[in-house]
């Protein structure tokens, strides 16, 4: 009987646990969102000079932002970093699109290298082993953020503010949080700018990896039966990666997800391709929120923006979806059956965005 009444409770605990940690975890990622921004107001003059001395001209900031991400390990805390410079007026619209579509493109690369890594430090995993499934959702998320940066930053001046009217209301209430703007300002007051500024991304660092944490105790097994077991079905398999990554905020935890059915052979790669096209587009939702949250406008409409071109132009690789995955999977066969190939495409990997910042320098 008290085995029972102790079991009872465990699952009770055990099932609590999820939501409650998802409560906290929300609340301490908006607080550290409005701490950031609050930090980076106080500290924008400053910021606004190194920023110009580092980033000359637009092309910059999508290298600056690129090789962000591979230094923070995290392309959301990159965005998020983007939006709050972006309201405190340190970097223009342009640059502020340019920046978090930089921080899609170094978020995925950093999978590819720590799977290189993996291989030339432990000879006992084959190069497939190691790079197999990070290299293959990196040259998706090239093959579809390249030409989404290129439209997305020709095309905003015109779309900026159509978007921008439509995004105006946009709101969590209380106008979005600015109850905690008066702790935000008292610490930001006590300990300065450039302490609550570190302050601000290890918080966001913290709530971005207590959720992950969090949901690594959900049953995978339970999702997999239900959704992963359809992702033969194309249009299935993206929804089931926009829907899975737009609500967890977790690139990691839906490829995470996925893997085992990968490695053990029940998903092939042409039924991942939709899938991972779909978590593409649900990654940028958290940074969507960081705009609202921000009472942004403008953000909010340039995240939108590179939300809508993303989508248009998945949708037409899901349409011609046999002639586009045949050009990744040639792509993806000739990097694992030549290492010197691999190791020049990680190495472009790192010297596009060094020179996208380093070129402009020295010839400005």
């Amino acid at each position: 009987m008290d085995s029972r009444v102790s079991q009872t409770l465990g699952r009770i605990t055990s099932a609590g646990r999820l939501p409650l940690g998802t409560v906290v975890t929300v609340l301490l990622f908006l607080f550290a969102v409005q701490l950031l921004g609050a930090a980076t107001d106080a500290a924008a003059p400053l910021l606004r000079q190194v920023f110009f001395r580092v980033v000359v001209g637009d092309a910059a900031a999508l290298g600056l932002s690129w090789l962000a991400a591979y230094a923070l390990g995290n392309g959301s805390v990159v965005a998020a970093l983007a939006l709050s410079l972006f309201t405190a007026d340190v970097v223009s619209a342009p640059q502020l699109f340019l920046l978090i579509a930089g921080s899609r493109l170094g978020a995925a690369a950093i999978v590819v290298f720590i799977g290189a890594l993996d291989f030339f430090q432990k000879e006992r995993y084959t190069l497939q082993e190691s790079v197999s499934l990070g290299l293959l959702a990196f040259l998706l998320t090239l093959s579809i953020y390249l030409p989404v940066t290129v439209l997305g930053y020709v095309a905003l001046p015109w779309l900026r503010d159509p978007l921008g009217a439509l995004t105006r209301n946009w709101s969590l209430g209380v106008r979005s949080l600015s109850v905690l703007e008066p702790l935000t300002a008292a610490i930001t007051a006590r300990v300065g700018p450039a302490l609550t500024f570190c302050l601000a991304v290890g918080l966001l660092f913290g709530s971005l990896t207590l959720f992950d944490r969090l949901l690594g105790t959900v049953d995978t097994e339970t999702l997999r039966e239900r959704f992963f077991s359809r992702l033969q079905r194309t249009w299935v398999s993206f929804a089931v990666g926009l829907l899975v990554t737009g609500l967890t905020t977790s690139v990691a935890f839906s490829l995470g997800v996925v893997v085992p059915l990968y490695n053990r052979g029940y998903v092939t790669r042409e039924e991942l391709v939709p899938y991972v096209l779909g978590a593409n587009i649900g990654t940028l939702f958290d940074t969507l929120l960081v705009a609202v949250v921000l009472d942004s406008a403008v953000g909010v409409a340039v995240v939108l923006e590179l939300l809508v071109v993303a989508t248009a132009v998945t949708l037409a690789a899901l349409l011609v979806l046999d002639t586009y995955s045949r050009g990744v999977f040639g792509a993806y066969d000739r990097l694992l059956d030549d290492r010197r190939l691999f190791v020049a495409f990680a190495f472009v990997l790192l010297a596009v965005p060094l020179g996208l910042v380093l070129v402009p320098l020295v010839t400005g």
